[in-house]
This record gives C-alpha cells, structure tokens and sequence, in this order.
C-alpha cells in the first residue's frame, strides 16, 4: 500500500477514538500521518505528536500538505469539510475510517468483534491474547489499553483485530475470517429505527464470513441468536455464554477482591480455571468471548488462561482514576442504559454501602429520548445523580441538550433517587466540591467529555 516511497495520509478528524488508533497503526507501519480536529489536543493526541503526527487543531485547507496520498475522514466530518474538498480538487483518494482499516485488515487475516456492549474490551482482551501468543499483526480499538495507552499497534503475527462498529452499517467493509458478535440491542436510531433493521445490518455482517471462517455469538441474547440462525453465513457457527446450550460456556462464576473466576467449559468438557482481574459479570462475558475465539482461531488454552490473567484494562470501563479529600473517583464509558446499569450495580458491588454520587453525560439527543424509561430506571445503584447537558456529537441542535437533561433528571427523581440537571462542567465540578465527604465514590459517566471532571479536581489541588 505505500509503494516504495512512505506513504502519507491526512486524518480529518483524528481525536476520535477509532481515528487515533488508527494514526497509531499508520505510525508503527512507518507512514507519515498529519491530522486535524477542531478539539484540542488530548494527553494521547500529545504523545502521538512526540511520535511524529503532525497536528492542526481547525479545519483548513492549507492543512492537507502536497504530499498526501491517502485522506481519512471519520463518520463526524461531512462531504462538504474543506479539508474533503481540497482531495477533491487534488483527487486524492478518500477513505472513511473503517474503509481505511480495512485496507490494513486486507494484509492479514480479519477478526472482527461486533455488538451493541463490550466490544472494546473483548477486541482489546483478543488482541491482548493474540500478541501473547505471537499471533497479532495488528489491532485498532476504540479505547486505550491502561498497561501501555495505546489504542492501534502493529505486531509481527499473522492476525489483524479490528473493533467493527454497526454505526452506518461501516461494519460491512470488513472481510474477516473469524468474528464475534456480542449482545445486540437497538441503538444508534439515525440508522436503525428498529430491531429488524439492526438485526439484518448484523446478518449482512455474518454473511462477509466465507467457508472455513467461524462466526461467533452470544447465546445470552436472543438477537444475537437470531442473527446466528438467520443469516446466511457459509462460516461454522460457535456460541459462547452462560446457558447450558453455549458451546463455550462459563460456570462457576465468583467475584474476588482482585476481579473474577470462572470455569471454562467446551461442548460439555471442562477446558480451563479463568482468572482476570477485571470486576463484574459483563467482563465474565466479554473474555468468554475473547477466549472461545481465540481458541476456534488455534491459541493454546494454556496462552489465554495466562493472557487474561494479566489483562490490564482499559480506559474508562470502571476505572479508578483518583482520589479528592478521600472520596473515590471512577470513570466509565456508559453511555446506553444497559452498560449505566450493569456498571452501576458492579461498582456497588466492589464499595458495599458507599455513597455513590452518579455524574452523568447522556451521548445523543435522539438516543436519550428513544431510550428516556430505561435510562431513568437504570441508575437504581447510585444514591446520587447529576445529569449534564447531552452531548450531542453527531447532532446539531441548539438548546435541546439541556432540555433532554432535565427530563432525564425528573424521570430518574420518579425513580426516587436524588437527581438534579447542571447547565455546566464548572457548575457540576462546584457542586461536588460543596458537597462530597470522606468515604464517597463519583463515577463521572458517559461518552462525551465528561471524563474531565476529576481532571478539574486534580487542577485545583495543583
């Protein structure tokens, strides 16, 4: 793909999550890699800078230098960006984020890991596995895994892992040979406006598998057992999960001080003890996932045991992010009310009878009032809620985030749990100072920039 000379690609919109793994990925493959975002520079955007990315914080024309061969563009940026215009005018091909990685993944043999919950985790857990086992050519996952802080890198195997979101069916410009499809539930409703449709976007994806390739799903989720059955994939058909009738079942399970256990089992034989130190039954699922995968791809049971006792983690799925006047300060990525209601109940039980104050950033205005009644119903663990403004992203909207916010907050106060909506970052940061004591915990929540909140906590210390 670079020809003889390095190849150098323009990222348009590269502090997205996939958009840096993938600036990561270019890196490590010798590529030279400019970028540009209208956010500032994030602590990771500012170690890709010291690795060589050439950033541009705004969008303009002059940011797209002559020598560009490859532009990338992430889902956010429109047709008309005048960074997409100028590649017009130069005819430089253009690459959508996942048509770029699929590039990447054409080098080597695909593993997609696909699902409405816990795909970075389980991609994270199987790359983790597959480098262990000197089998990983190269990953991008959305999120950075806590041992290292990276979220793309290349290795010397044989296998390329790639986190493949249903967002504008970009999953479907993916070929791999073995992918896992997790629990399914309706979501990005600009795309999907209901099951069915979610539903056949995933069976188009199943059907990308080719003979001799193996399709895996949850046997824990109707949809994705539906999809399972429905699809026309020429792949072999595993399932994994807790049901009897999973081909790769966990049993057994328990919580320790330091994450979880589980037996492994494989069509009614026992396989493997499971250790990880991760909390929380949707982690039990999530490297059950990774490790049947692994397993159907051929790594030695004994390489996954050993990998997933080690698994580090990563960023905002429960992290412990620090400590304020001896309260507890975590930070999640929950931002569906499924995730905010598993996370909740496995962060209480990890602090027993604490006070748990909820921060939270609904992400999409179009998500949160589709899903109003089971978000408010899923804050059931915390003793405390604020809610911020959504975070709109992808929408344009002028005072609705707001307006969104304070309904959720009324909906969550039905639910007979304290709850109150903030106009601002300053004003929730203000609010918590005020009123937090020794021994409480904050989980700040969500998929926008709510994750910044400790960060104005540790700026006032400093």
């Amino acid at each position: 793909m670079a020809g003889n000379s390095p190849a150098s690609a323009h990222l348009v919109g590269v502090c997205g999550s996939g958009m840096k793994a993938l600036a990561e990925l270019m890196l490590d493959s010798g590529w030279i890699v400019t970028g540009s975002d209208l956010s500032a520079p994030s602590p990771a955007i500012q170690r890709l800078i010291e690795r060589g990315l050439n950033f541009h914080q705004n969008h303009d024309p002059t940011n797209v230098l002559p020598s560009t061969t490859h532009l990338v563009f992430s889902p956010a940026v429109p047709e008309h960006n005048v960074e997409r215009q100028v590649a017009v005018q130069r005819s430089i091909p253009q690459f959508s984020y996942s048509q770029m990685v699929a590039q990447f993944m054409r080098r080597s043999t695909g593993v997609c890991i696909a699902g409405t919950h816990g795909k970075s985790t389980t991609t994270a857990m199987t790359a983790w596995i597959l480098d262990v086992g000197r089998r990983l050519a190269g990953v991008v996952v959305g999120a950075e895994v806590c041992a290292s802080g990276r979220s793309g890198w290349t290795s010397s195997g044989d296998l390329f892992v790639a986190e493949s979101c249903e967002f504008r069916q970009s999953f479907h410009d993916f070929s791999p040979r073995f992918a896992a499809i997790l629990s399914v539930e309706p979501d990005h409703f600009d795309c999907y406006p209901d099951l069915a449709s979610l539903e056949a976007a995933f069976c188009e994806f199943a059907n990308r598998l080719p003979d001799g390739g193996v399709l895996l799903t949850n046997q824990d989720c109707a949809a994705s057992r539906a999809i399972s059955a429905k699809s026309a994939t020429r792949a072999r058909r595993v399932s994994f999960g807790l049901a009897s009738s999973a081909n790769w079942r966990a049993t057994d399970v328990r919580s320790t001080s330091e994450g979880m256990q589980f037996q492994l089992w494989h069509d009614g034989l026992f396989a493997a003890e499971m250790t990880m130190p991760l909390h929380g039954l949707h982690n039990v699922d999530n490297a059950l996932a990774a490790a049947a995968l692994c397993a159907e791809i051929g790594v030695p049971l004994n390489t996954i045991k050993d990998s997933l006792a080690t698994f580090p983690g990563i960023r905002r799925r429960l992290e412990f992010v620090g400590e304020y006047h001896q309260a507890m300060f975590v930070d999640d990525y929950a931002h569906h009310p499924t995730a905010v209601s598993v996370t909740l109940d496995t962060l209480r039980q990890i602090v027993g009878k604490r006070r748990i104050w909820c921060v939270f950033q609904p992400h999409q205005i179009l998500r949160t009032r589709t899903l109003m009644d089971q978000f408010a119903a899923s804050f059931t663990a915390a003793d405390r809620v604020i809610v911020a403004p959504v975070f709109a992203a992808r929408e344009t909207a002028s005072d609705q985030p707001r307006q969104v916010s304070q309904e959720l907050a009324r909906q969550i106060q039905l639910q007979g749990i304290t709850a109150d909506c903030l106009p601002t970052l300053d004003q929730i940061v203000s609010t918590l100072d005020d009123a937090i004591l020794p021994g409480d915990v904050i989980v700040t929540m969500g998929a926008g920039d709510i994750d910044r909140i400790y960060h104005e906590f540790t700026r006032r210390i400093q």
